[in-house]
């Protein structure tokens, strides 16, 4: 970012390794309108992301179920594997 927030407000857990003020709330999306609205542009973007990568890996269905752990996703990793843009956090299974 070219402006460098003053303070933080985050959803649940704690960024480590900021050195800028900040305050986790659980449930941060349903008790402040400022996370509320970043959640809602975080995933209209991701959205927009994923259908870009439907385009570029149709086989995956990214635009169904937009990365979120379906039985779809789930079924098409198994087949296909993983892809350089999946979360390896999230995919320990695999």
């Amino acid at each position: 970012m070219n402006i460098k927030p003053d303070y933080l407000l985050i959803d649940a857990e704690r960024i480590n390794d900021v050195r800028i003020p900040q305050l986790a709330i659980v449930k941060g999306d349903s008790l402040s309108i400022s996370i509320s609205a970043a959640s809602i542009i975080a995933k209209v973007e991701r959205d927009r992301i994923l259908i870009g990568y439907d385009k570029e890996y149709p086989e995956y269905g990214f635009e169904r179920h937009k990365g979120y752990g379906t039985k779809q996703h789930m079924d098409c990793i198994r087949k296909f594997g993983l892809l350089p843009i999946h979360r390896r956090s999230f995919t320990k299974n695999f």
